[in-house]
């Protein structure tokens, strides 16, 4: 059987090969940001390229913008995958968000605040994590909804708290203001 330029499933693939594509930040972005190993984001770049092919024929343009349909697919696999690696480290002791917190308000002045930070919103809770993503990547309140299946006013609101909790972990002088 030939595979010609007019076979459907060709079309299909190249399609979505392009789509794929223009939107590769998407994918790397949820990757950095919940995988601290090259290794690990290398395998969740590729289980989020598979479920995105698999779920791409039910793509629907009149639904969704394909970048929105894409952060949903990589953001689910991203916290399944945390999910299965919590659950691996469960035995394991780590140090807590509060401490690490307050080790980077200490340390605010040093260059290695900003991998601090990394590591810190790693550790955030999955949903808060990829709201800060989506956040930082000047998705709009709708959009953040849209992406993670709850309201644009939930979406304010839970952004809010987290810029908060982050702030006050960060500058305890200006939260004892509020």
């Amino acid at each position: 059987m030939d595979i010609t330029a007019t076979d459907p499933i060709v079309d299909l693939q190249h399609r979505f090969a392009q789509l794929l594509s223009q939107h590769q930040g998407i994918v790397l972005k949820v990757a950095r940001g919940y995988c601290a190993h090259l290794e690990d984001r290398r395998d969740l770049i590729q289980e989020i390229s598979t479920q995105a092919w698999r779920a791409f024929p039910g793509f629907d343009p009149q639904r969704a913008q394909f970048s929105t349909w894409l952060y949903r697919i990589a953001l689910n696999i991203a916290i399944s995958q945390l999910r299965g690696r919590e659950l691996r480290r469960h035995h394991h002791s780590e140090a807590t968000l509060d401490d690490d917190l307050a080790s980077v308000a200490d340390n605010a002045e040093d260059s290695a605040s900003l991998a601090q930070l990394n590591t810190l919103i790693q550790r955030l809770p999955a949903l808060d994590r990829a709201l800060l993503l989506l956040h930082l990547d000047d998705c709009s309140h709708r959009e953040i909804g849209d992406v993670l299946g709850i309201s644009a006013s939930n979406a304010a609101t839970r952004l809010h708290r987290l810029r908060q909790q982050l702030r006050s972990h960060f500058n305890p002088a200006d939260s004892a203001r509020d």
